[in-house]
């Protein structure tokens, strides 16, 4: 085979396949996609990569990283192309070759949505695209906040100018979900935007104000455009059994972030695949109180890993969790980055080595526990 940009040989390499891990594997690559693998000697010479460790390129579902480049401090608004240019470098280095982005529509209470700026960031994804200049394929995940009074009307506009393949329906109201407790919900938000306890009471009951007029209207509103456009749907923070019945009756397929044991085995049950955070393994505990992954983990209950708001917690998290829970091995870790995000949005194209598969690859590199990416290829393609 005639070595060229997407037709190449990898050899000297650990492969992570979806039921096993061979040492000392090759892979050829043929005009994009996965020719063949094989254990020992490769059939021509290649890309030595002395070792280390080839699995796909990782699929990320929800990364809450894009808006913070845009908006990296308060009032501050950084030049919209520069920010997804940026982003999507940190994404490919952090070996991840298909990212939806996540972008949140719906005024919220406290400002900290994007709110009509998120067309100038979809603007500058979209000829960030055209020209070219990304490392990763871009989708769109959209964040739905349904007690927003504008939510509705950003979510039409939205499906009718740009492509969206993914929906979450989102509550954030103090006494919901992951603010089922108010206190919790004042010590987040007091400690996030740093204001007192009266304007807290305030915003409390502007919030209940504006769940109690919105909220079932939009979210029944919102399951229909999701319907008629063919958009994945996610429930975020589902905490009660009555939540999980609501996300199968709405036909939900992934289940973000469930606040507890119990919602998680009840999405996983019912075939909603669940989703926790890669920062919520790493540090070993949600930062807000609720349910550890690991424990989800551990029920055998996970189903999808997400970066949340650590991209480089992707991979770390897939390498640390059969450490964790041994029961979970590292070709099962792996997968819950790759193949089952891939597989819960519909992508059935990439996300393993396995012949005939897109070459999304990522080299790498152990150093201790810590796993570096070290080479990432998307179709075929060097990207970083």
């Amino acid at each position: 085979m005639t070595a060229t940009p997407d037709s190449f040989v990898i050899e000297n390499a650990t492969l992570i396949l979806p039921d096993k891990i061979v040492p000392g594997g090759w892979l050829a690559v043929s005009d994009s996609r996965i020719a063949e693998f094989g254990e020992g000697r490769a059939p021509e010479r290649g890309i030595d990569l002395a070792g280390d460790y080839l699995l796909p390129g990782l699929v990320e579902l929800h990364t809450d990283h894009l808006e913070s480049h845009y908006a990296p401090r308060p009032k501050v608004r950084w030049h919209p192309l520069a920010a997804v240019m940026a982003y999507d470098a940190q994404i490919a280095a952090a070996g991840i070759t298909t990212v939806f982005d996540s972008l949140r529509i719906g005024s919220d209470f406290d400002k900290g949505s994007l709110g009509e700026e998120v067309w100038t960031l979809a603007d500058a994804i979209k000829t960030a695209v055209a020209e070219g200049h990304v490392r990763a394929e871009h989708r769109t995940h959209l964040r739905c906040e349904i007690s927003s009074p504008d939510v509705i009307d950003q979510a039409e506009r939205y499906v009718a100018e740009y492509p969206v393949h993914m929906m979450s329906l989102m509550d954030h109201t103090p006494g919901q979900r992951q603010f089922r407790d108010i206190a919790v919900w004042k010590t987040y938000y007091s400690g996030k935007n740093g204001v007192g306890d009266d304007a807290m009471n305030e915003l409390i009951a502007r919030r209940l104000a504006m769940h109690e007029a919105n909220a079932e209207t939009h979210r029944r509103r919102l399951v229909e455009i999701a319907r008629a456009h063919g958009v994945v749907l996610a429930s975020h923070d589902d905490a009660t059994p009555e939540h999980v019945e609501e996300a199968k009756t709405d036909g939900v397929a992934i289940a973000e972030f469930p606040t507890t044991i119990e919602a998680a085995r009840g999405s996983h049950a019912a075939g909603i695949r669940v989703m926790m955070g890669g920062p919520n393994i790493v540090r070993g505990g949600s930062h807000s109180g609720s349910v550890a992954a690991e424990a989800v983990a551990r029920e055998g209950v996970l189903d999808i890993i997400s970066s949340d708001y650590v991209p480089a917690s992707l991979l770390m998290a897939a390498f640390d969790l059969p450490r964790r829970v041994p029961a979970i091995s590292l070709p099962e870790a792996v997968a819950t980055v790759t193949r089952n995000p891939a597989l819960a949005t519909g992508l059935a194209d990439r996300g393993a080595l396995a012949a005939g598969l897109r070459a999304d690859l990522v080299c790498v590199h152990m150093t201790g526990a810590v796993p570096v990416v070290r080479q990432v290829w998307r179709e075929g393609r060097r990207v970083a």
